[in-house]
């Protein structure tokens, strides 16, 4: 699959390097989201934020390379409706893998687990098979409700 190939030690490492590197992807999918929708709040163009951004400190292959915010790069998920290039259930299959990972060594994960939580939250709600990039429509729409609650207070 990989043009690389890296040897991680022994029997079961590239396993290890695998749960480790998609939980990685799995936060940072999450965490861009979040920014975008920011800096819509904060009337900054989505365009603006991505050229900002992927050259600065926050970039990451979430941002650069699987940005999922419409429109910004061509050839991605979300510029075609989260069509899966990666699905959604198979994020939240490998985020559960780094939970039990996590919880079966003693290590610990507080982004980890956030994310998840919120994969499986879209995966429950039928959304299992698009893109993992798609949890920005779960964020979007989490924010539209928290701000029409807020106009009417």
């Amino acid at each position: 699959m990989g043009k690389r190939q890296i040897h991680c030690g022994k029997a079961g490492s590239g396993q290890a390097a695998k749960i480790c590197n998609n939980m990685i992807t799995g936060i940072s999918m999450v965490a861009v989201s979040e920014a975008f929708l920011l800096a819509q709040k904060l009337e900054l163009s989505p365009q603006a934020l991505f050229d900002v951004v992927s050259t600065s400190s926050g970039n990451c292959w979430a941002l650069s390379t699987y940005c999922p915010w419409p429109g910004i790069l061509p050839a991605t998920p979300s510029t075609h409706n989260y069509k899966p290039g990666f699905a959604l259930d198979l994020m939240l299959k490998d985020m559960r893998l780094a939970q039990d990972a996590v919880t079966k060594n003693g290590s610990v994960s507080f982004v980890g687990a956030v994310a998840a939580q919120v994969y499986a939250l879209y995966s429950a709600m039928g959304h299992g098979n698009e893109d993992y990039s798609a949890v920005m429509k779960l964020l979007q729409g989490l924010a539209e409700e928290q701000a029409s609650g807020d106009a009417r207070s």
